[in-house]
C-alpha cells in the first residue's frame, strides 16, 4: 500500500526537446501540465516586474534542474 500520497512521480527537469533558451519553462510546464506558451508568457511578465529576481531564479533553475529528453 502506498502511504505517501504526496510523492511526485515526475521530478522537475528541463525539457530539452521543446526548449527555447534552456528548457526551464518547458520543463515546468510539463511537470505541472500547463501550456508552454502560458508559462513562458508568465515568466516574461514577471521579468518586467522583477527583472533581477527573475534572471537570478531562471539561471539557478537552469543550473539545478536535470536534463531530460522527452
Amino acid at each position: 500500500m502506498n502511504t505517501n500520497k504526496y510523492r511526485v512521480e515526475r521530478p522537475f527537469s528541463k525539457d530539452l526537446v521543446n526548449k527555447k533558451i534552456s528548457g526551464v519553462c518547458a520543463g515546468l510546464a510539463r511537470h505541472f501540465e500547463l501550456p508552454r506558451l502560458g508559462v513562458r508568457a508568465a515568466v516574461v511578465v514577471i521579468g518586467f516586474m522583477m527583472p533581477l529576481a527573475t534572471i537570478v531564479a531562471y539561471f539557478v533553475a537552469a543550473l539545478l534542474m536535470s536534463n531530460r529528453h522527452y
